[in-house]
């Protein structure tokens, strides 16, 4: 099998596909959002990639918070267009109910199956973006997702995002152990 060069746009595949949500000038915005992963252990760290020209991206240098939501797939429509609309040009703050957390400017959505509450640990400056890494200060999950007290993928049925082709997925069956299965190759 041979390998074809297809250029320099990496992407992981597939990607989470979530919702920021961050307040500014006392209303809250949200924005589509699959550039984002978990960084750090203890203390718990999220890390999000917002383009600098995005209202989102100013909200969090004003407030130093954020959230990060995962919708389920019967939030797909109203996902994608958090994403096609700019929090500078439509107020988006009526479009979900809000979970009232812990911090005051990273609204949690009361739809959402899971939510993270961050607060700013550090930034780094790229030449588009902006990474934010936020510490997790509380999640919160509907308790119908939950079994034995842990988020179930099943019942939370998220829904990722593949580039460059610009797809939705939903996820599929569990194949395999994390930190098991590997252990018959030592």
């Amino acid at each position: 099998m041979e390998k074809i060069n297809i250029g320099v746009q990496g992407f992981t595949l597939p990607m989470p596909q979530t919702i920021l949500g961050c307040r500014q000038d006392g209303r809250n915005n949200f924005m589509a959002l699959a550039w984002t992963s978990r960084v750090n252990y203890n203390p718990s760290l999220m890390m999000i990639s917002v383009g600098k020209k995005h209202f989102s991206n100013s909200a969090i240098k004003a407030t130093g918070e954020f959230s990060v939501n995962i919708p389920s797939i019967e939030m797909l429509e109203i996902t994608d267009f958090v994403g096609l609309v700019s929090g500078s040009k439509l107020d988006k703050s009526d479009l979900f109910e809000v979970h009232k957390g812990e911090l005051e400017n990273a609204p949690v959505i009361a739809n959402c199956p899971v939510g993270m509450e961050c607060k700013v640990f550090d930034s780094i400056e790229l030449p588009n973006d902006t990474l934010f890494v936020g510490e997790v200060i509380a999640t919160w999950c509907n308790d119908d997702v939950l079994t034995e007290g842990i988020p179930d993928i099943k019942k939370v049925n998220p829904f990722t995002l593949t580039m460059p082709d610009n797809r939705y997925w939903s996820v599929g069956e569990c194949v395999g152990k994390a930190w098991h299965d590997g252990k018959k190759l030592k």
